[in-house]
């Protein structure tokens, strides 16, 4: 194996990274699966469905008075056919109307097909692609439930709000039309997104009235035990996400681990580690992902405009770019010119793959 410099392994991880003498996070090989999607960028843009870029990078989630929002989205015309790791305030019920969904969590992957949807709790950390990178459309409804039990603290969310959020079994509930009360549920669900697509006049009304039936529901068939009632979120996962939000605003910088282990108060081992039980890579591995993910957003956006690929890998934090030239191809199977040039990829790579990438 070729070296540029110290060489070491993070604890509990099957990668070797690979830096300067000063421990800069400089590459990382990470373990990789094959397959990788080509992604018609003019054929989404023309597309009046939704995508990933205008509705979860916008953080669109609907208003202060109004946390409700239905999306029609379609995978396919997803920016790399996928939804990055993400988690929000907002509690989000998806449901498949074509293909099959694959919605990743910190300890699972639930596959969801036409007829049934997914209830992902707030705060919980997720990310979606469709299977085996086919078409894949489904609704998204996104909704606080500050509008169902409003802002200040009451009996009815110390009854029937707190119990819900503090239920640690409950991160995600998955439905399934052949059962008759997930049907009633479901049907419920399609209702808020129907009068919140169409918007007619007291949609909002009738969209509180919905949301309440299906509360009421969901409270009626979880079981109720005093011993359920802690954190839903781990430590790890706290800390993997905080440890995610510093990556991703310094990841241009000459990061290392130590800084990324400083930011969440734990060792560099247990940093390790923590990334590892959580997102299944490392901090290493989840940092060269997401520069090389903001290189292609780079390269894809018209008003960027840099000299030369150096200048490109510099921008997301990479000095070397012989070495980002070669991550770039392992992921995505062309180079950043080609891909530049043509605006979409042409080949599979034979190792490596964006899915579950930050």
């Amino acid at each position: 194996m070729e070296t540029d410099g110290i060489t070491g392994r993070c604890p509990d991880n099957n990668f070797t990274i690979r830096g300067d003498p000063m421990n800069t996070i400089q590459t990382a090989v990470p373990e990789t699966t094959p397959g990788t999607d080509a992604v018609d960028t003019e054929t989404a843009e023309q597309d009046s469905l939704e995508t990933y870029d205008n509705l979860y990078a916008k953080k669109d989630y609907g208003t202060l008075d109004y946390p409700v929002n239905a999306r029609y989205l379609d995978l396919h015309k997803s920016y790399l056919n996928w939804i990055r790791w993400h988690w929000h305030e907002e509690m989000e019920i998806l449901i498949v109307d074509q293909g099959a969904a694959e919605v990743s969590t910190d300890d699972d992957t639930y596959l969801i097909k036409p007829g049934q949807g997914l209830i992902i709790n707030q705060n919980v950390i997720h990310c979606i692609h469709s299977q085996d990178k086919k078409q894949c459309t489904f609704h998204s409804l996104v909704f606080h439930p500050d509008y169902i039990f409003g802002h200040k603290s009451n009996y009815l969310q110390a009854q029937y709000l707190l119990p819900m959020q503090n239920y640690e079994l409950f991160k995600v509930f998955f439905l399934d039309a052949s059962a008759p009360w997930h049907e009633r549920m479901l049907q419920m669900l399609s209702e808020v997104i129907e009068v919140n697509m169409t918007k007619n006049f007291g949609y909002e009304i009738a969209t509180k009235g919905y949301l309440c039936h299906f509360w009421a529901e969901l409270l009626r068939q979880l079981p109720h035990s005093e011993t359920h009632l802690s954190s839903r979120v781990s430590q790890d996962e706290q800390r993997v996400k905080e440890a995610m939000l510093y990556i991703r605003t310094h990841h241009a910088e000459p990061l290392t681990l130590q800084e990324i282990a400083d930011s969440i108060h734990v060792s560099k081992s247990e940093c390790c580690r923590c990334f590892s039980r959580t997102l299944q890579m490392s901090p290493f591995e989840y940092l060269m992902k997401y520069r090389i993910y903001e290189s292609t957003r780079k390269l894809m956006d018209p008003e960027q405009n840099f000299g030369s690929i150096a200048d490109l890998a510099l921008s997301v934090g990479f000095n070397n770019t012989s070495y980002y030239n070669k991550l770039f191809k392992k992921f995505l199977g062309c180079t950043p010119t080609h891909y530049r040039t043509h605006k979409v990829l042409h080949q599979e790579p034979e190792r490596g793959t964006l899915s579950y990438f930050l």
